[in-house]
């Protein structure tokens, strides 16, 4: 299996095309898509990614969208942890380089959805945007069931923190490019059983996308991802997918099959 541990297949980016964009993903050989979301205004919108499709589905608030959160929607996330089969809390976390988002409301909304997390015994995908210690910190508090650290891009120190805490580290896009000495160096160092790959299609476009204008990302793009890990550490692709598969689904649980079965049923959308 070929996993993309972190695809937004319910951005409206793919409102055109979605169905095609999952072919193309199946074609390519990508057995499964974890899509989260990002606000409860998109809570429908992945969920019905996993009706339509078969996609493994979170449900989170994005610390992106702090101002827009509110506490009824934290009421709302608990609602849909509890009865929509949700294989994890995400994406939520922190966010520490977009200016002007209010760090007291990020941590607030941050540390309720551990609590949340905590409670339903599902792991997290955390944003660790220019972050990584304070979400360490707040993950040390609340222990949740593990989970993964999305577009990594910390030090080693910082990778083994999570790594003690049972995540797994997304790699994908950025890992593509020769000048990210540091990502690169990671996906190369770091033990295999603590990377996963990730897309997040539509956003951080491998090198080959980079533009300009920049290309639109799309989960078909992940064997090309998982080439340039097994390239940067010296062992066959087949190694790279199934080792990182088998991390996708030692921390989020079985994550079945993308289906076409509907397709053509009701359009594009």
């Amino acid at each position: 299996m070929l996993i993309d541990s972190h695809c937004h297949l319910d951005a409206p980016e793919f409102d055109a095309d979605r169905d095609a964009v999952v072919a193309a993903a199946c074609r390519a050989g990508v057995s499964q898509l974890v899509v989260p979301a990002v606000s409860a205004a998109t809570f429908d919108m992945a969920r019905a990614m996993r009706t339509r499709y078969g996609c493994a589905v979170a449900y989170g608030l994005h610390p992106l969208y702090t101002a827009e959160h509110r506490d009824e929607h934290l009421r709302q996330l608990g609602d849909f942890l509890a009865n929509e089969e949700a294989v994890a809390v995400g994406e939520i976390g922190l966010d520490f380089y977009v200016p002007g988002l209010d760090t007291a409301r990020q941590n607030a909304v941050f540390e309720a959805q551990l609590k949340l997390a905590r409670d339903v015994d599902l792991p997290v995908i955390v944003h660790i945007r220019r972050s990584q210690d304070q979400v360490l910190k707040y993950l040390r508090k609340w222990k949740v069931r593990g989970g993964i650290a999305h577009a990594f891009n910390g030090s080693r120190q910082q990778a083994d923190e999570f790594l003690k805490l049972g995540f797994k580290l997304g790699f994908g896009g950025a890992m593509t490019y020769s000048g990210s000495q540091r990502i690169r160096r990671l996906a190369a160092e770091l033990p295999l059983e603590a990377i996963v790959l990730e897309t997040d299609a539509p956003d951080m476009a491998p090198a080959w996308l980079a533009g300009p204008p920049p290309g639109r990302n799309a989960p078909d793009q992940l064997p090309r991802i998982a080439a340039v890990l097994a390239e940067l550490r010296g062992v066959s692709v087949d190694v790279v997918i199934a080792a990182t598969a088998a991390n996708a689904q030692a921390v989020l649980g079985p994550l079945g099959q993308l289906r076409l079965d509907t397709m053509g049923d009701h359009g594009q959308n």
